[in-house]
């Protein structure tokens, strides 16, 4: 039986000069981001200070009360003193202690000697990939076909696969995770009796939520709800240093600012997914409280599971109860 040898094409000397000039505007060759920090500590810092930088614009716009932004509060300042069940003091205090564990976790977590930066060698990350490429073209097209587009195109093929595609997927597949890992636990949480009066009571103690605290929870919950999603998304998501650290600045982003108190339209924040501070206070609130599970990103489980409710849906609900009490 005569079978075919096909020998995967290698990278060519245009090939290797084209890829080499021409690493992306986010790229950073050096072997740290910054000269004066290893990217281990970035990684590790970067959520904490995106936290507390993002947390300190939200208390500006409570302080100031200024109106452009009032028209844009969900409640109002004396409403969420009088409603919440724990002081500004202790919230302080909990999301200070939850984050030097997170700290610490991600400390013994990361790897210092991951390689970034120049350490990395694209160029054969590359050839690797011209070989997946090869085998899965060659599938769908045959072998003549294929070889024509890669030795024609195959340069913008990789830049384009290696440097975007990729690692967008990777990103967005992150994302999921986080959003799936999240909403189920989340979910456990109320429905659990034990699960919710042990663990995400806390949580629910600010019944009016403002930014700094976002991450005021008990610390087991912390970890099982917000660090190990993390991890998970990271290692299943095959996540390098620099694209986790990104993540994990986003998700806290957004995290703060699901619970930020206010409905900005022009906040990027909440302009990407109606999964924003307006969709989550309705949460916090006694009749959402079985409902709205999905953070921090989007709420596709929500609407897939029927635990999607609107400001609209709250009317409804209200009028319905209104008539039959009437």
């Amino acid at each position: 039986m005569n079978s075919t040898t096909y020998n995967a094409p290698t990278l060519t000397t245009q090939q290797r000069l084209y890829l080499s000039a021409n690493a992306p505007f986010y790229y950073f060759p050096q072997r740290n981001i910054f000269s004066f920090l290893p990217d281990f500590w970035l990684s590790i810092l970067a959520p904490v200070f995106a936290y507390w930088v993002w947390s300190a614009l939200f208390y500006i716009l409570d302080t100031m009360q200024w109106a452009w932004a009032e028209k844009y509060r969900l409640h109002d300042s004396d409403e969420a003193k009088s409603r919440n069940l724990v002081s500004p003091s202790r919230v302080l205090a909990a999301v200070i202690f939850q984050q030097a564990l997170q700290t610490a976790g991600g400390y013994y977590w990361l790897d210092p000697d991951a390689p970034t930066g120049e350490a990395v060698d694209h160029l054969g990350a590359m050839a690797k990939l011209l070989t997946q490429l090869y085998s899965m073209f060659r599938g769908a097209l045959g072998d003549a076909a294929t070889r024509d587009i890669l030795d024609n195109h195959g340069d913008v093929i990789l830049y384009s696969v290696y440097w975007w595609i990729d690692p967008v997927a990777r990103f967005l597949f992150g994302m999921f995770i986080i959003d799936t890992w999240q909403y189920f636990l989340h979910r456990a949480m109320h429905t659990n009796t034990f699960l919710y009066k042990t663990l995400h009571s806390v949580h629910h103690r600010l019944y009016v939520p403002y930014a700094y605290g976002a991450l005021y929870n008990h610390p087991l919950e912390g970890f099982i709800l917000d660090t190990s999603g993390a991890i998970f998304a990271e290692i299943i998501a095959k996540m390098n240093t620099r694209e986790a650290m990104l993540l994990f600045v986003i998700s806290t982003l957004k995290t703060v600012d699901d619970h930020c108190g206010y409905k900005i339209p022009f906040d990027p924040l909440q302009f990407f997914s109606p999964n924003n501070a307006d969709y989550h206070d309705i949460h916090h609130q006694q009749i959402g409280i079985k409902s709205n599970y999905s953070q921090p990103f989007f709420i596709h489980w929500d609407i897939i599971l029927g635990t999607r409710m609107s400001r609209k849906d709250i009317e409804l609900r209200k009028k319905k109860y209104s008539q039959k009490t009437e």
